[in-house]
C-alpha cells in the first residue's frame, strides 16, 4: 500500500522540543515509511538559507524557502518534517496554502520559563541581558498557532509522548500504517485540537 507525502511543520518557542520530538517521530516514520526528511532550522540557515540575517524580512524568507522544499517532498510522497522555530502566522499560512491538505502544523507549546531552564547554550539569558538582539520570546514576537493539527505540551509530556499524539494522528488521518490490533481505521481523538477550546 502506498501512502501520500506530508508535511509535519513544527512551530514553537526557542528550546520547546521541536528538535527532540522531530527525532524520534523521524525513527518511527523510516521505520513504517522507508524514508523521511527533516528540514532542521539551524541546519537550513547554514546551507539553504546562508547569508540570510534575522530581520523580520529575512526570516521570512528563510521559512518560506523551507516551505517551498518541503512542498516539492511532500507532492512527490515524501514525508518530511520542517522543525524550525516558525514564529510567524503569516508563514505558516503560507505554507499551508502552498502544501495544501497534506500539511500537519504542531504546536511545541512550553511556558517561557521552562524554555528558559531548558537552555543550555545560555541564549536564553544572553538575550535577557541584552546581548542578542531579535530573540524569539524575548525581544522578537513568536504569534501563538491558532489552527494547529497537534498540540505538545513539552513541559508536561516526555518526548516520546509528544512523539506517539503525532504518530497517532498520522494513523488517524491514512498517513501511517494502523497500529497492530486497530480496525485499520485509525483514531485521531483528542489529538485534533484547537486552542481557542483550551
Amino acid at each position: 500500500m502506498s501512502y501520500p507525502g506530508f508535511t509535519i511543520w513544527f512551530a514553537g518557542l526557542p528550546c520547546s522540543g521541536k528538535s527532540t520530538i522531530s527525532l524520534i517521530l523521524a525513527e518511527t516514520i523510516r521505520k513504517e515509511r522507508g524514508n523521511v526528511e527533516i528540514m532542521d532550522g539551524d541546519v537550513v540557515r547554514t546551507n539553504l538559507s546562508k547569508g540570510l540575517g534575522f530581520s523580520r524580512e529575512d526570516r521570512e524568507t528563510n521559512l518560506n524557502r523551507i516551505a517551498f522544499v518541503c512542498n516539492l517532498l511532500t507532492r512527490n510522497g515524501v514525508p518530511v518534517i520542517a522543525a524550525a522555530i516558525s514564529p510567524f502566522e503569516n508563514c505558516r499560512e503560507w505554507a499551508r496554502d502552498l502544501i495544501g491538505d497534506n500539511y500537519i502544523e504542531v504546536y511545541a507549546r512550553c511556558p517561557l520559563e521552562k524554555c528558559i531552564e531548558r537552555d543550555v547554550k545560555g541564549m536564553y539569558k544572553k538575550a535577557l541581558a541584552g546581548e542578542i538582539k531579535g530573540f524569539t520570546g524575548i525581544d522578537d514576537p513568536f504569534d501563538e498557532p491558532k489552527d494547529a493539527e497537534v498540540i505538545c505540551d513539552t513541559d508536561q509530556e516526555t518526548p516520546e509522548e509528544s512523539a506517539a499524539k503525532i504518530v497517532e494522528y498520522l494513523r488517524g488521518r491514512g498517513y501511517l500504517p494502523a497500529a497492530k490490533g486497530s480496525n485499520g481505521k485509525g483514531s485521531a481523538d483528542g489529538v485534533h485540537e484547537r486552542i481557542e477550546k483550551d
